[in-house]
């Protein structure tokens, strides 16, 4: 089953120094944008991430420090990264809890701010997971017959998500051949920030996700503790999430002088 798209979608895959989405970096991305006519367009970058690269993380995924030593920085390719997925959705495998969260840190840091509001995220690890609870090797084997060949290999794994998706459509009828159902679907808790720190409870309103104002309004805590927002803002949190807190205290603020 072809994908039912009314704009394109662009799958995506990151690999990189590690798993940590405020202080790890990109070393590779591969991207494929699929237009609502069926037309396809792929772009692959290696990445100098400005950072060594952890030996265990090597074992995995095979780039090294000498393999992208020369390599453009994402700073140097931002502008053509944003220039691919501006105004599209964007699809990809476990994206939502850490691909997603990871390029747009990397954005940020490029001085790109990238807006996620009007983007639906398809994650296609969430729908299989919600269907048969596997690894992406065995979703590709599962649903497509094949086996994944250069598993960790950004652009392999980018081109399995893409024809996994598809596959999934065709298996389950009960999965609607719409990007805003399939992202609704494939979406865990909702977070008003990627990485999970900022949650919306059951009125829509946020609260903090972590630490002792975990389950506690945002705004009435930055009203109550003002030392709690300077603290988040100098800590080693991701950018997106200092940036929706930084968005919440303004609106407070200006719902006062309103």
């Amino acid at each position: 089953m072809e994908l039912n798209l009314t704009r394109p979608i662009c799958f995506f895959d990151l690999e990189t120094t590690g798993t940590n989405v405020a202080k790890d970096r990109i070393v590779e991305i591969a991207i494929l944008k699929v237009f609502p006519n069926g037309n396809k367009e792929s772009k692959t970058w290696l990445v100098n991430p400005e950072m060594p690269i952890p030996k265990e993380v090597v074992a995995i995924h095979g780039i090294s420090d000498e393999k992208v030593a020369n390599e453009p920085t994402f700073k140097e390719l931002a502008s053509q990264v944003h220039e691919m997925i501006k105004g599209c959705d964007l699809g990809g495998y476990n994206s939502n809890r850490f691909d997603i969260p990871l390029l747009v840190e990397e954005l940020l840091r490029a001085g790109i701010d990238f807006e996620m509001k009007n983007v639906v995220a398809v994650d296609v690890q969430t729908i299989f997971h919600k269907k048969e609870q596997r690894t992406l090797a065995a979703a590709y084997q599962f649903y497509c017959g094949k086996d994944l060949i250069d598993a960790h290999s950004a652009e392999a794994d980018t081109t399995a998500t893409y024809e996994v998706l598809k596959s999934q459509l065709d298996r389950y009828e009960d999965l609607q051949n719409d990007m805003k159902y399939l992202a609704d679907y494939s979406a865990r808790n909702k977070f008003a920030d990627f990485a999970g720190f900022i949650a919306y409870d059951k009125k829509g309103n946020e609260v903090f996700a972590f630490g002792k104002y975990r389950g506690k309004n945002v705004e009435k805590v930055l009203e109550e503790e003002p030392g709690y927002f300077g603290w988040i803002q100098n800590a080693d949190f991701p950018l997106y999430t200092k940036k929706v807190l930084t968005a919440i205290k303004l609106r407070k603020l200006n719902n006062k002088l309103s």
